[in-house]
């Protein structure tokens, strides 16, 4: 895969924020051989955390907004770990997505859609990945949506 990453989020109307630090006793990603392994980036927007409950007092529109700004978090770590050179990126092999949803809540796959989707319209068929999309009764600050990355390297 050879894209243009800042291009690309560009023509996308998007831009790449910087890599988020690590909250806690962890880093934001380990290469493993030819792994690239992000760890979970949280709902954060412009205005701060993007908190809340998916049928509770979240929508699974704005739970999939929310979820695209983890998929930027996810990039702008991967953009990070290869020295700001996107080329060494191969391809996006699995997204693990939580939301932060009640019990009778279903709607998980649409909202990681909202960072799959971007995955694909940033990375093309490099962007086609595995995924899971899964309830979480809490996330961590109330955030909600946390989703975790493996990426491939040339």
């Amino acid at each position: 895969m050879s894209i243009d990453l800042m291009a690309k989020l560009a023509d996308l109307g998007l831009t790449l924020p910087d890599a988020p630090a690590p909250a806690a006793n962890y880093v934001p990603y380990v290469q493993s051989g030819a792994q690239l392994f992000v760890s979970g980036q949280i709902s954060n927007g412009p205005d701060g955390l993007i908190l809340g409950k998916l049928g509770a007092d979240m929508t699974t529109a704005e739970g999939a907004a929310a979820a695209q700004t983890c998929a930027l978090a996810l990039l702008a770590q991967a953009n990070a770990a290869v020295g700001g050179d996107f080329s060494k990126i191969n391809r996006l092999v699995k997204l693990v997505g939580f939301v932060n949803s009640t019990p009778e809540f279903t709607e998980q796959p649409k909202v990681v859609n909202g960072a799959s989707d971007l995955m694909v319209a940033v990375l093309g068929d490099a962007g086609r990945h595995a995924r899971s999309a899964v309830s979480a009764a809490s996330l961590p600050l109330g955030v909600a949506v946390e989703i975790e990355a493996i990426f491939e390297l040339k």
